[in-house]
């Protein structure tokens, strides 16, 4: 049976794996020439998707990468002084298994452990998916194949394709979040400095395999501005325009703006569908369900549903039309807890007053600063996440039978 995913960011090859395993045939497809190796941002894996991971054989390649961030300096706008928090505590203090992970890094090492065994066409795109399962591309040769999965992010190519535009699934939650690679003057070493104002947060940190330091600016917005996500040079000047005299610091990164090798900007935006899947095509992970890129805890889902998807098509024998509802249900309950999760953590991460700017430095300082035991309790207590994340359960699907 043959599948074809496009995608081979985080979700296409978990989920390439996993049915390769159970004797499907997979290609998958990929719109960039080849993996890109820029480093990516800062991604959290947590015990579900640790425990994937583990159960592929990859952990020790993920520990490996791990950025090993082990500090955080929060400057509160306006404020003279700084607090400093240990970031390893507040980590324990959020999950019992838990790291960080450059995007580029944990997508290679997915692609690592099914290169051998999957067809990868990078450079390409899919342009008609039919309903008997001809497929053109944009270079290679149409093809056939019994299903099609878009695991090809936010703006899925699958989803437009099959499902209508974007904007019909698609709820903007008043928020934007902008990359930058930066060269790592400030010598960062596993630490993170966090700059937060009213409406506007950014955080630079670095990594031990990197020569770089990254930055995520995040910021508030009542309403949807006017840059499309290719319009690289408006994007920039909606990031200045939004961190303007935050600090001097802040300047500094964002004079690296038109240098930088690598930029990312979007808004935070979720997708609300009632069905992931028609006919003989379903979309896993952002191209489906993205709870918000930054806020939501998107690639532990991505990974997650990945793994559901390629057992419940195993389970079916590749019938689509018993597997497909079968994986929708069994992810929706983590597909709604994380939408609402990314709403709260936006509002959190993103501070609306003066208040909420001084609570999440002062929470920070006082999570590091007591032992692991009450710290867990009170950010048990105090967010959703640490407990939503981690109690995403998965079956244990029967191992291959090829």
């Amino acid at each position: 049976m043959r599948i074809l995913i496009s995608g081979a960011g985080i979700a296409g090859p978990v989920l390439a794996y996993w049915l390769t395993r159970n004797g499907f045939e997979v290609t998958v497809v990929e719109r960039a020439p080849s993996l890109r190796r820029t480093g990516g941002q800062a991604v959290d894996l947590f015990r579900p998707a640790m425990n994937i991971s583990e159960k592929m054989g990859v952990l020790a390649r993920v520990e490996e990468r791990a950025t090993g961030t082990q500090r955080m300096t929060i400057h509160q706008e306006g404020a003279r002084h700084p607090i400093r928090a240990d970031l390893t505590k507040i980590f324990g203090a959020t999950s019992d298994r838990h790291l960080e992970i450059m995007r580029d890094d944990l997508s290679e090492i997915y692609h690592d452990a099914t290169r051998h065994d999957v067809e990868y066409l990078f450079g390409d795109s899919i342009t008609v998916i039919s309903p008997t399962g001809e497929v053109w591309f944009e270079n290679a040769a149409p093809r056939r194949f019994d299903l099609v999965v878009g695991a090809d992010g936010l703006h899925s190519n699958v989803r437009r394709l099959v499902f209508g535009e974007e904007s019909r699934f698609s709820a903007f939650i008043g928020a934007y979040l902008g990359a930058v690679t930066l060269p790592d003057g400030a010598g960062l070493d596993r630490e993170l400095v966090l700059h937060v104002g009213v409406g506007r947060t950014v955080g630079v940190y670095g990594a031990r395999h990197l020569g770089e330091a990254r930055a995520l600016f995040l910021f508030r917005s009542d309403h949807e501005l006017d840059p499309h996500h290719h319009d690289v040079h408006r994007q920039k000047e909606s990031l200045r325009d939004a961190f303007a005299g935050m600090h001097a610091d802040v300047d500094q990164w964002l004079d690296e703006l038109d240098r930088t090798p690598a930029f990312y900007f979007d808004s935070i935006t979720q997708l609300r569908m009632d069905t992931w899947s028609r006919g003989r095509v379903t979309l896993a992970g952002d191209a489906g369900y993205c709870p918000g890129p930054a806020v939501g805890g998107s690639t532990s889902l991505a990974v997650v549903g990945a793994y559901v998807l390629a057992g419940e098509l195993a389970r079916a024998g590749g019938d689509h039309e018993r597997a497909y509802p079968a994986y929708q249900r069994a992810m929706a309950e983590h597909v709604r807890g994380c939408r609402a999760v990314a709403l709260s953590a936006a509002k959190t991460l993103i501070p609306a007053s003066r208040l909420g700017v001084r609570g999440l430095a002062q929470g920070a300082r006082l999570i590091s600063a007591l032992p692991a035991g009450p710290g867990r309790a009170l950010l048990r207590l105090a967010t959703k996440s640490a407990r939503l994340y981690n109690s995403m359960t998965f079956e244990d699907y029967p191992p291959p039978t090829a």
